[in-house]
């Protein structure tokens, strides 16, 4: 069996037997491509059914001194213990040798956070004289308002929009479907662009339902939406480091610095398992040491 083949057959159990999104399988892929690396590297030239638990741990010591994170580490990590199951289970393979793979510790920890203040400023510096700018307000107001992955808010449609109820249907991660709740703010934004700017625009075939184009009547890139965030971060003198996915954990971290439940959170962040949105609790932990430190008697 070669790496190729393998990998290949691994990309089409993910995409018609586990129905993952094409990002996720591109991640998947990625991660199984550095292993091929390094499995085909001079003086080691191994298959995948020759790969043992000793390989696995090199490989992993070799990805380190990379420069790879331990977060990376765990996500690759992930992904090969994915691949030999597939493997295991078309008879490929024996036995999983990732079966014993330990995964490196994380210390969990947000990024940075916006304060309201801040996220006032950066939408207050958009431009609203260019039709851009309507538009870029909307997506702020959007990613804020309703905690979206940036990946949702590019295939977000007009036909999952229900304005009159406060609602937007989302994709999500594995083309999971979920409702959130949109405010105001976000509603007002949203119109404004849609009846007023986007009407003007020549869609380009196929893209007619998608809420957010380009002037070209094409769908935006991830990429464009954080040069965009960039951009304003840089105008307003914000020194922190940003991105579109900055505002889905400040969205996150305002509701439960509010009280938010967290069970209401995991579902409108489209989390999985209740302990993703748990990183977001360490700053109740956090104000309740601090007034503790402050106010107890015997503290």
């Amino acid at each position: 069996m070669d790496w190729r083949s393998a990998i290949k057959g691994f990309q089409s159990y993910l995409k018609l037997e586990k129905s993952l999104s094409g990002n996720s399988i591109e991640a998947y892929s990625r991660d199984i491509e550095k292993l091929f690396q390094f499995a085909d590297s001079e003086g080691f030239k191994r298959n995948p059914e020759n790969i043992k638990l000793a390989d696995l741990r090199l490989f992993i010591v070799w990805a380190a001194e990379l420069g790879m994170i331990p977060s990376s580490q765990a996500r690759i990590m992930s992904g090969i213990k994915a691949f030999y199951k597939y493997l295991l289970m078309e008879d490929m393979i024996k036995s999983d040798p990732s079966e014993l793979l330990e995964s490196p510790k994380i210390q969990r920890k947000l990024p940075d956070t916006l304060s309201i203040e801040e996220i006032n400023k950066l939408i207050d510096a958009i431009d609203l004289s260019k039709p851009e700018g309507g538009r870029n307000k909307a997506i702020l107001e959007v990613l804020y308002g309703c905690g979206l992955r940036v990946s949702e808010l590019t295939e977000l449609k007009l036909s999952n929009l229900y304005l009159d109820i406060e609602f937007i249907k989302v994709t999500g991660k594995g083309s999971k479907e979920r409702l959130v709740p949109i405010g105001g703010s976000a509603i007002k934004a949203l119109k404004i662009w849609i009846e007023n700017i986007r009407v003007h625009i020549t869609i380009k075939k196929g893209e007619e339902d998608l809420v957010f184009l380009n002037r070209r009547g094409a769908r935006l890139s991830r990429v464009y939406i954080f040069m965009v965030i960039k951009q304003l971060a840089e105008l307003t003198g914000i020194n922190k480091t940003i991105s579109p996915h900055t505002f889905r954990h400040s969205f996150a971290t305002h509701l439960v610095e509010g009280g938010a439940d967290l069970r209401a959170v995991q579902e409108m962040l489209g989390h999985e398992s209740i302990t993703t949105t748990e990183i977001y609790t360490h700053l109740d932990r956090e104000y309740l040491k601090g007034t503790i430190i402050q106010f107890h008697p015997r503290s």
